[in-house]
């Protein structure tokens, strides 16, 4: 069922003639009730929500890199509101996408209403992504970009929209943000100013199921900075998360060191893995699975635990440099 169209939160009635004693003291209740509102995070969120809509309808098309995540779901409710047909979601498929999360991504394309394309490729076929040091992430969005704009220009659209918000400059080592920059793919969420939050209850906003969906990045980010990334190792790291999710656990990764695999869990779910039903059940499945050995992290799931580690103040500046870049870039462009 298609995501239904925004609505505005606050509604305020407007001012009507009032007569009689106490009109003049009703009206002014009520213009300050609407004064009240104003800056509000209520009225904020709506304000960056109409604005990313009108700059979205200022486009005669636009291509959504889209993953099924939250980010990119919404920036595909708030382009296919802002130009129906003219919007196209776009997933990348490679050995880095798990299964599970393109038939999500298929799901909610479908719960948005927006039309939905794939292309695919193989990040494995560049030596640079397989080395995988610390700019792993920089070649794999790029590569993934640079399939988004060729499927756009094959449609005939000239933008191609990325799900990069606000929140995510200041979330550890991104060297992905660089890629977005240099490529020149328009980030709404990120232009407007949207939260990570904000971006989820605007997800609430348009029905979406993914509102309050873990994030999940591909499956080469559970192979540590050093260690190559292999069909293998990825495929052994798919499957034994296709068991942890199985098994109803919702936030989690299965790292994988060169045969050894380090699970992780949220902090609200590790109690149910301290158990010996799951020590077994893990180190049997997994063993099978092809892992030497099975271990559980008791710090539990956090993001970037297998990233470079010691991360310096130019690679902050680095990465808001590249916020700053995707911000002051000009659309379309996608060279």
């Amino acid at each position: 069922m298609p995501a239904r169209l925004f609505t505005p939160g606050p509604q305020f009635p407007s001012m009507t003639d009032h007569a009689g004693e106490g009109a003049t003291a009703e009206a002014d209740a009520e213009a300050n009730a609407e004064a009240d509102t104003e800056g509000s995070p209520d009225a904020e969120l709506d304000a960056k929500i109409e604005a990313a809509r009108a700059d979205l309808a200022g486009f005669d098309g636009v291509l959504v890199a889209f993953s099924g995540g939250v980010d990119s779901s919404v920036v595909a409710a708030l382009a296919h509101d802002a130009l129906g047909a003219d919007a196209v979601a776009c997933t990348a498929r490679s050995e880095t996408l798990p299964e599970a999360e393109l038939e999500d991504a298929r799901r909610v394309a479908e719960e948005v209403g927006i039309r939905h394309e794939t292309v695919t490729f193989s990040e494995l076929e560049d030596p640079n992504f397989v080395v995988n040091d610390g700019d792993r992430c920089y070649h794999c969005r790029t590569m993934r970009l640079g399939k988004m704009f060729e499927q756009a220009r094959e449609l005939g659209i000239d933008v191609v929209c990325d799900g990069t918000n606000a929140s995510d400059p200041g979330e550890g080592h991104r060297p992905g943000l660089r890629a977005v920059a240099e490529m020149d793919a328009y980030s709404p969420l990120l232009e407007h100013g949207f939260t990570k939050e904000e971006v989820r209850e605007t997800a609430r906003r348009y029905g979406l199921s993914v509102a309050d969906k873990p994030s999940m990045a591909c499956l080469s980010s559970r192979i540590p900075t050093g260690l190559e990334v292999t069909e293998e190792r990825l495929s052994r790291v798919e499957r034994a998360e296709n068991l942890l999710r199985d098994w109803g656990f919702e936030q989690f990764r299965v790292r994988d060191h060169d045969g050894l695999a380090r699970i992780e869990v949220g902090a609200d779910e590790l109690e149910r893995a301290l158990t010996p039903g799951f020590a077994e059940a893990a180190s049997e499945h997994l063993s099978e699975i092809g892992f030497d050995h099975v271990t559980l992290d008791l710090s539990g799931y956090r993001t970037g635990s297998v990233s470079p580690a010691g991360e310096s103040e130019d690679d902050e500046s680095e990465e808001q440099a590249a916020a700053n870049a995707i911000l002051d870039a000009d659309y379309p462009v996608g060279e």
